[in-house]
């Protein structure tokens, strides 16, 4: 398996708090890697530490086999585009606007839209099937259209990896399974590389090929999903008991109940 995304002997946090302390990370190429574990974990913290938003306290976070903070932000974003949990909807702009702030890490000079820039809008747009709603105000659209149309932004950078933190919360069940959906199409489609926090763990053992579990700011497990939706993580990293079924494959999980809590 290879690695795009490493951290190694990682110590991460926010100003003098330490999140996550001392751990190795890997992220698969070519494949959907999921961060779960409960609020409190660490996946933020990890999230914001491998796309380079934050500096390690210490430790050495590598982008395809060279340190992240060799690369400034705009050659970081050449490389990755990130899709942050709260993203404010700008007012009074169209779609294929909003999708154009994805080319500003490609152009130079005047940051005026060449004619390779309009080309890779029209692509992302069609990628993720908004082509019909690119004129519209990105503020007319439901919930999980505003959210495809964000994620066309991250595609016209035309990076190689993807990160999305938690972009089904907030979205009903349809619009959760279309986002999933759509990720699972730009990875095989286009060779993305998807690095996603998810908190259900159903959908991220149905969608994601790797699997890192973060608890009190550690790497409890990291797998494929059969290895890590287990009976035992599940209590230990979740306070939870449940029936693991396989569904073609794919461990879900079935009657879950909380596990008492010793005082």
């Amino acid at each position: 398996m290879t690695a795009i995304l490493t951290a190694s002997d990682l110590t991460a946090g926010y100003g003098r708090k330490v999140v996550i302390a001392h751990q190795d990370i890997l992220i698969p190429e070519g494949k959907i890697t999921g961060l779960i574990g409960p609020n409190g974990s660490g996946k933020s913290t990890l999230f914001n530490t491998l796309n380079g938003f934050e500096a390690p306290i210490s430790g050495t976070v590598q982008l395809a086999g060279k340190p992240i903070g060799n690369f400034n932000a705009r050659q970081r974003a050449q490389q990755i585009a990130c899709l942050p949990q709260r993203t404010m909807i700008p007012e009074g702009i169209t779609v294929s606007e909003l999708v154009s702030y994805g080319r500003y890490c490609r152009q130079r000079g005047l940051h005026r839209l060449s004619r390779k820039d309009h080309k890779a809008i029209r692509q992302a747009l069609r990628a993720v099937r908004m082509t019909s709603k690119a004129d519209e105000l990105l503020t007319s659209l439901s919930g999980g259209q505003q959210q495809r149309a964000l994620i066309a932004m991250t595609l016209a950078q035309d990076s190689r990896i993807l990160m999305l933190d938690e972009p089904t919360t907030y979205l009903d069940l349809t619009n959760q399974l279309e986002i999933l959906n759509l990720l699972r199409e730009l990875n095989q489609k286009l060779q993305k590389t998807v690095v996603v926090v998810l908190h259900d763990l159903n959908e991220a053992a149905r969608y994601c090929d790797h699997l890192i579990c973060m608890v009190n700011g550690r790497v409890k497990a990291a797998g494929n999903p059969n290895d890590i939706i287990t009976k035992s993580i599940l209590a230990s990293v979740f306070n939870v008991d449940g029936e693991i079924l396989h569904d073609h494959g794919c461990p879900q999980i079935m009657n879950c109940r909380t596990l008492a809590v010793s005082s």
